[in-house]
């Protein structure tokens, strides 16, 4: 199970426009929305807010406490400023033990494999994440996937070969390629592709509730 981060907030009545002055105090609006909570209007001080984001990113669940109560939240959406990158409002999904998280997490390789230690040929990694769906005690923030098997051309390891939690739901095609070893040339030109094709992601963790306020 991924680590838990708690958050101190204070219930908000400001509202719109006038969320700017929070702002000057150096406080963040926020809101927590879910299909079983009303939504929820909160301030927070900006560094531990920007701190537990931070740690926490888009799969890790967050403690907000607030006005004597406790409500576990996983962040769906930060707001910045345009020109200064700062934070400027967060939605936060509502969620408790039996609600199913989707998430995208990263792939991370671990090992070594004997064909590109001997440079018989170079390794591709064309999968960078997985979106997956579980529950917060089964939820993980990444997913390592072992190199050390792959020891000649053509050697891969697919979506469907990934072993996790049979709990966790993964959305990818199950024949979406993970990793292979490919010869050097190849390797070359299949990395010119991918470097042509990409375009920019927003830094947005997932499309939540659109902002209540909008600043002036």
């Amino acid at each position: 199970m991924a680590d838990i981060y708690s958050l101190e907030a204070q219930s908000r009545t400001v509202t719109g426009k006038k969320v700017h002055q929070l702002r000057v105090q150096g406080l963040v609006p926020v809101i927590i929305y879910g299909a079983r909570v009303e939504p929820i209007t909160l301030q927070v001080p900006y560094r531990p807010l920007e701190v537990t984001l931070r740690h926490a990113g888009g799969t890790h669940l967050i403690n907000v406490n607030f006005d004597g109560k406790t409500q576990s939240v996983i962040t769906r959406e930060v707001q910045r400023d345009i020109l200064r990158g700062t934070i400027t409002h967060v939605d936060f999904l509502a969620v408790d033990a039996s609600t199913r998280i989707t998430a995208e997490v990263q792939i991370h390789l671990i090992g070594e494999s004997a064909a590109v230690n001997t440079r018989v040929g170079q390794l591709l990694q064309q999968t960078q994440t997985l979106s997956i769906e579980a529950v917060p005690a089964d939820l993980i923030d990444s997913v390592e996937v072992d190199i050390s098997g792959l020891n000649a051309i053509g050697d891969a390891i697919h979506v469907r070969d990934l072993k996790l939690n049979p709990n966790i739901i993964v959305n990818n095609d199950p024949d979406d390629l993970v990793v292979r070893i490919n010869p050097l040339r190849e390797v070359t030109e299949a990395s010119i592709a991918a470097e042509e094709g990409t375009t920019a992601e927003p830094e947005v963790i997932s499309k939540g509730k659109a902002d209540e306020e909008e600043e002036a």
